[in-house]
């Protein structure tokens, strides 16, 4: 895609080309940095648009972005007092239980924020695209900060809760928080590299979306998020080879214990996570002007 050469009076004029974009890879990323720069406007405006619609119809509001969270904690919790949830066998939990759920709910949720809301960009953007021509990443931002605002709404109540066990003087705080937020974005990029690549996909196939659903009901059982990563066994496998573990337990570990249990893990999953986030972002703007393409026609 090309800007043909034109005079101070006339419109900008876009010349698509048969040839793959991958031949010039250069000038791919070139125009996907001037595109994120240029983008920042229009991705305020639609996230101020997406956060007042998503709770203008609620009767609840903002409070709906505790209930997830809430209600994974209170029944975890009451499932390990009562016995069902025997975790001695797993391992140690070096916080108290439901400190650990919610923290660990919470980062679970935004990890699945990320990966829908990146996915969601793609559905915001076709319809735009197929009447005017404006930056793709714009539609991608937006959901970012749709997603982070949804997180820091949910920090709250994490925050309150740290501070109700500090004073009880079951925990203590180390330096090793200031590197929380390191990891944290580590673990929001996984989740946009996954929505950038599911999402095109998706958009044509909507068995995608579907499947990825029950997916991540699958995934959640495997990711130690109301337990400890467990000890040994074919259980311990699976649990350490879920690129998701790493990620969320190095975040939880450095805001709250300081010792960080799986430092390898986390490094490879956090190449994985910066290098698929590369992948999509070229994958989500190498697709899309078939998705618009498609919705024009359909």
């Amino acid at each position: 895609m090309k800007s043909a050469p034109r005079t101070k009076t006339d419109m900008p004029v876009i010349v698509y080309a048969p040839q793959s974009r991958l031949r010039s890879p250069v000038q791919l990323f070139q125009e996907m940095w001037y595109d994120l720069l240029a983008s920042r406007d229009l991705a305020w405006q639609l996230l101020v648009r997406d956060i007042s619609a998503q709770y203008r119809q609620s009767v609840l509001g903002i409070l709906w972005a505790f209930i997830p969270p809430l209600i994974t904690t209170v029944g975890s919790t009451f499932l390990k007092d009562v016995g069902v949830l025997n975790l001695n066998k797993l391992g140690d939990i070096p916080i108290p239980y439901p400190l650990y759920v919610l923290f660990s709910m919470t980062l679970w949720q935004m990890f699945l924020d990320s990966m829908n809301n990146s996915m969601g960009a793609v559905r915001a953007a076709k319809g735009m695209l197929a009447k005017i021509r404006v930056p793709l990443e714009a539609f991608v931002l937006a959901k970012l900060g749709q997603t982070f605002f949804n997180f820091s709404v949910q920090l709250v109540l994490v925050v309150i809760l740290f501070i109700y066990y500090i004073v009880r003087g079951e925990i203590q705080i180390t330096w090793s928080v200031i590197l929380a937020p390191v990891a944290f974005i580590h673990l929001m990029m996984f989740g946009v590299a996954l929505g950038l690549f599911f999402g095109p996909l998706s958009s044509l196939y909507t068995d995608v979306g579907k499947v990825l659903g029950y997916i991540n009901r699958i995934w959640l059982f495997i990711t130690p998020v109301i337990y400890p990563i467990p000890r040994e066994g074919l259980w311990a496998t699976l649990v350490r080879f879920n690129p998701v573990t790493p990620l969320l337990v190095t975040t939880r570990e450095l805001a709250t214990t300081g010792h960080i249990s799986y430092p390898a893990g986390f490094w490879i999953a956090s190449a994985i996570a910066f290098i698929g986030l590369i992948l999509g972002w070229i994958f989500y703007r190498l697709s899309m002007p078939f998705i618009v393409e498609r919705a024009a026609i359909s």
